[in-house]
């Protein structure tokens, strides 16, 4: 399992990310982020590249080190500089009110506790502050939904904790935090049971 974990599936998992869907969904998303930014799960640092210049500086946290020598290329490409430090979200090593985004994209399915971990990106915005989702999660098509229960179990082994049915948006509000947008939507390239999006920004509550 080892193998798979640390070689294999980060490669299948840039290669199928790395897709034309999923590079037009990063850049609508980032395009929004300027300044001090956060980003959970870096991963293999396909979101680099679509960050906009307005970027200051990018934090990054990410338990796993995944194709390092991939990462460090990407990080060291861009005109902001990159910090990458691989510790859980769930307790981020950061002050109070540091960072006027936070970015989550294709991660909050894997967090293990993903309400803990948003209750600490919470903490780190700025009280302007704007946390920018791209998720995929529990489909609203009860059929659907149905399958993923089912399947999640076999998705949390071949997906490294990856889970096919949380229900992002509750997630989110459970933390205290305010969705301002959400925009739910089946993407085209990947199945339902994986590609129910959740795709919005949510603020912290005055």
């Amino acid at each position: 399992m080892g193998l798979y974990r640390h070689h294999i599936f980060p490669r299948l998992m840039n290669w199928v990310m790395a897709g034309e869907e999923f590079r037009r969904l990063r850049m609508e998303l980032l395009a929004q982020a300027h300044s001090e930014v956060l980003e959970l799960g870096i991963g293999t640092g396909l979101n680099l590249p679509h960050y906009p210049k307005a970027i200051t500086q990018l934090h990054a946290v990410d338990p796993a080190d995944l194709l390092p020598k991939i990462v460090t290329e990407r990080s060291t490409s861009q005109s902001f500089p990159v910090r990458i430090q691989h510790v859980t979200a769930e307790s981020l090593p950061y002050d109070d009110r540091s960072f006027d985004f936070a970015v989550s994209t294709w991660t909050l399915c894997t967090i293990p506790d993903p309400i803990k971990a948003l209750q600490e990106v919470r903490r780190v915005l700025k009280p302007d502050g704007m946390f920018l989702f791209l998720e995929h999660g529990r489909s609203e098509d009860e059929k659907v939904a149905i399958w993923q229960d089912r399947l999640n179990p076999i998705q949390n082994i071949i997906g490294c904790g990856c889970n096919l049915n949380r229900q992002i948006d509750q997630l989110i509000i459970q933390a205290g935090l305010k969705i301002m947008t959400l925009d739910r939507f089946n993407m085209q390239s990947v199945p339902r049971l994986g590609g129910t999006m959740y795709k919005g920004k949510a603020t912290r509550p005055v």
